[in-house]
C-alpha cells in the first residue's frame, strides 16, 4: 500500500525488501520541517512507531505552538532538547529558570516504546521519571546512545539538515546542558499542510 502511493514500479520494489521504514521518505502529512538559524531540518515522523506521540506533535505544530521555542538543553555529543511550549517560547512567556519543566495544554501521552535504536538524527520524546509523562518536548540525537533504546519513545528521524542541528548553541556541561541565550525553532510546519 505504501509503495503504491509512491508510484514505484514493481521491479524497484523487489530491491527494497528488508529496507527499514525509516530509510524511506515520509509522506507529506508526516514530514515536519523545523527552520533554524542555520537552515531547515526535515524530519520524517514515525506514526508506525508512535501514533499518539506523532499526532500530538502534529497538533502542536498546526497550532504554531513550537514557533520560537528554545533549545533549552543541548549537550555536545549527545542531543539537543526543545519543545517546552509552556515556558520555552522566546517571544512569549520565556523563563530561563523554568524552561524544560513545562509541556502544553494537551494531556501527557502513554509511552510507545519500540525496537528502534537511538542513533544520530533520531528524534525522541523527552519525559520525566514516569514513562507515561511525555507531552510536547522532544530531542534530536547528535550521536548514537543505546542506553536510551526502549526507554524513550522514538517519534522521527532527521532526513536532511543535520548540519543545522550540529550548529545549535551548546549548553554548559556542568549544568546538564542548560543553554544561556539559547537558539530557537524559528518556525515549524508539516509539509502536507502547504504552509
Amino acid at each position: 500500500m505504501h509503495f503504491k502511493r509512491l508510484g514505484l514500479p514493481l521491479i524497484v520494489l523487489a530491491g527494497l525488501v528488508g529496507v527499514p521504514a525509516a530509510s524511506l521518505a515520509a509522506e507529506p502529512d508526516n514530514t515536519m520541517v523545523i527552520s533554524l538559524k542555520d537552515g531547515d531540518v526535515t524530519i520524517a515522523l514515525r506514526p508506525d512507531l508512535a501514533p499518539k506521540h506523532v499526532e500530538q506533535i502534529k497538533t502542536l505544530v498546526r497550532e504554531g505552538a513550537y514557533n520560537n521555542v528554545a533549545f533549552h538543553r543541548v549537550i555536545d555529543g549527545f542531543m539537543a532538547q526543545t519543545g517546552d511550549v509552556e515556558f520555552g517560547d522566546l517571544e512569549d512567556g520565556y523563563s530561563a529558570e523554568r524552561s524544560g519543566t513545562g509541556g502544553s495544554q494537551l494531556p501527557d501521552i502513554p509511552a510507545e516504546f519500540s525496537e528502534e535504536h537511538f542513533v544520530r538524527g533520531t528524534v525522541g520524546m523527552a519525559r520525566a521519571q514516569n514513562p507515561d509523562s511525555a507531552n510536547s518536548q522532544f530531542f534530536i540525537m547528535f550521536a548514537p546512545n543505546p542506553g536510551l533504546d526502549g526507554q524513550y519513545t522514538i517519534v522521527g528521524t532527521v532526513e536532511s539538515g543535520m548540519e543545522a542541528v550540529d550548529k545549535i548553541k551548546k549548553g554548559d556541561p556542568a549544568a546538564n546542558g542548560l543553554v544561556n541565550g539559547p537558539d530557537r525553532m524559528i518556525k515549524v510546519r508539516i509539509v502536507g499542510d502547504g504552509n
